[in-house]
């Protein structure tokens, strides 16, 4: 049998995904909003990262009604952004670079001005009637069943020509596809196989576990739990218009698709409990490779909830299953704002060290922040349909900060949106010479882990967790292995495990007058303090040393 360091990953396992908002990113032609000519020239930054796979947000036409979300032409490039030509570029140039293209699929729904759909709402027996999902009105003219939109309001929305509803998990403008038809289910799959046969890497399965909706159409339960703070759509548990168990066949067919090609990637957005999610990769079949893990967004800031978490994740994965890691995506507020600036180094370290495939959201290196976004300047359809809740996504979509001249070096035209008023101490050519910065840090911790094996892939053991700390270890058979502590507060704490015995170098540290420090056997931890040690020695009180 091979030894654990012998054993052959696939690029998505022993690296790093980075995630792209093309809106925000670089704008290469000065109309204030980001396009693929501007990714590709920042490449040379990505590269210097370390960064192994970019995942784009969606590029294709839409009216952007839901900023992309909402596609109108599955097979095509949205003007603004650029043509076919510069995506080709954009793809041969990543490649050369020895890095990944994911692209954004967005499969459950479609926007309204999608072919597909004109064709459906034209009449009720048009041939692609049945590609979306049409309903007769109770008799008393009211919706099918109390399903809601995730954007607010009902789910159902009246069409007066066929005297019908149409329904829309998110907005009224995103009808969603029938995937109960084979004929949707084959359009899909030849879409994929487009951009396969162009050479894209993989893909990120936009709400997957929204796909299936109940054959019988029954009211959702009410949410005993909900606030008045909280969504709309979180007045009812979406039992039964999500997650539906047909689901995993028609993701065992996507995977099917996938491993036509080689070394392809599906990663699927799904929002569900652990015990539901790690259902996602495929028990009697194949399906997803990454169902997207987003204990880190979703948790509070608690190091016994995080411990837990990650053990309960740990326990709930099969040997054949493959971790994953997210702190921070274009759906959820930035990281930094969460937790704090020198919190959010912490998190940089715990994502990074954890096992499995990290995914990074772009400006998170630097510790971009939510931006206050003026209310008469929100864009965002979650934010506009439910104002006073304070949920607009724009705060963690705003340009990336990449100099100190005039909008942050994102563009000299009006950015689409605005720029973090602190820009000029807050960006990629400020922190990359500071030691101290964000961007050193994670610079520090990549390098370290894309050239120490224990780090990519080994084994993770954990060592102890209480209401200050998380401490574990990684490490592959033969190799050096890693203690990471991590002090979750802003209060000094004291490492003085009862269950292991060490001895090691600090490599990383937030509290960088202690790099190089010998320790052994116990950790002094300062307030906001997370640390990496190459470990010498170390061994369980009760078993041999390991090396």
């Amino acid at each position: 049998m091979p030894n654990e360091h012998q054993k052959q990953y696939l690029w998505w396992q022993d690296g790093i995904i980075y995630q792209v908002y093309p809106r925000s990113f670089q704008d290469s032609n000065n109309d204030g909003i980001g396009d693929l000519r501007g990714i590709i020239r920042r490449l040379d930054y990505l590269k210097w990262l370390g960064v192994k796979a970019v995942w784009i947000s969606p590029i294709y036409p839409s009216p952007m009604a839901d900023f992309g979300y909402d596609i109108s032409d599955y097979r095509n490039i949205w003007s603004p952004f650029g043509d076919l030509a510069d995506f080709d570029d954009l793809l041969q140039q990543l490649h050369a670079a020895d890095m990944r293209l994911i692209l954004d699929l967005v499969p459950n729904h479609s926007s309204d001005e999608h072919p597909w759909f004109v064709e459906s709402r034209s009449s009720r027996d048009n041939p692609k009637r049945d590609w979306y999902i049409w309903k007769d009105a109770k008799p008393d003219g009211s919706p099918p069943n109390n399903w809601l939109s995730v954007f607010g309001g009902s789910a159902w929305q009246w069409d007066e020509t066929t005297k019908q509803y149409y329904y829309h998990a998110f907005l009224v403008k995103q009808p969603d596809l029938n995937w109960r038809n084979p004929e949707v289910v084959d359009a899909m799959l030849n879409i994929m196989r487009f951009w396969l046969d162009k050479g894209v890497d993989g893909f990120r399965v936009d709400a997957m576990w929204h796909m299936i909706k109940d054959s019988q159409w029954r009211d959702n339960p009410h949410n005993p739990e909900y606030k008045e703070t909280m969504a709309t759509y979180e007045k009812l548990l979406p039992v039964y218009s999500t997650d539906q168990p047909e689901m995993h066949e028609i993701a065992a067919k996507m995977r099917k698709v996938l491993d036509e090609y080689d070394e392809r990637l599906m990663i699927a957005e799904i929002y569900l409990p652990v015990h539901r999610l790690v259902t996602y990769y495929g028990t009697h079949e194949k399906e997803a490779h990454l169902p997207f893990n987003f204990m880190l967004i979703s948790l509070a800031w608690d190091p016994r909830l995080i411990a837990a978490a990650i053990d309960e994740y740990e326990a709930a994965l099969s040997k054949d299953d493959w971790p994953n890691w997210v702190i921070g995506n274009h759906d959820q507020p930035r990281i930094t704002s969460r937790v704090g600036a020198q919190q959010a180094k912490i998190a940089a370290i715990l994502l990074l060290t954890l096992r499995g495939t990290p995914t990074l959201y772009y400006g998170d290196e630097i510790s971009m922040r939510d931006v206050p976004i003026p209310e008469e300047e929100v864009q965002d359809p979650q934010g506009l349909n439910m104002p006073g809740k304070n949920l607009s996504r724009d705060p963690e979509r705003t340009p990336m900060l990449w100099d100190s001249t005039n909008n942050a070096g994102f563009t000299d035209a009006q950015p689409w949106l605005r720029v973090d008023r602190a820009f000029h101490r807050r960006n990629v050519q400020v922190q990359k010479p500071n030691p101290l910065s964000a961007l050193t840090l994670y610079k520090s911790l990549i390098d370290l882990r894309q050239t120490e094996p224990s780090l990519m892939t080994g084994a993770y053991t954990p060592v102890c967790s209480d209401h200050q700390m998380i401490a574990y270890i990684r490490q592959a058979e033969g190799h050096t292995g890693f203690l990471i502590v991590l002090n979750l507060t802003h209060r000094p704490c004291y490492f003085t495990p009862g269950t292991i015995l060490f001895s090691g170098t600090i490599v990383i540290d937030t509290v960088p007058e202690q790099l190089g420090a010998k320790v052994r056997n116990k950790i002094d931890l300062s307030g906001d303090e997370g640390l990496v040690v190459r470990l010498e020695e170390w061994q369980s009180v009760s078993s041999n040393p390991s090396s």
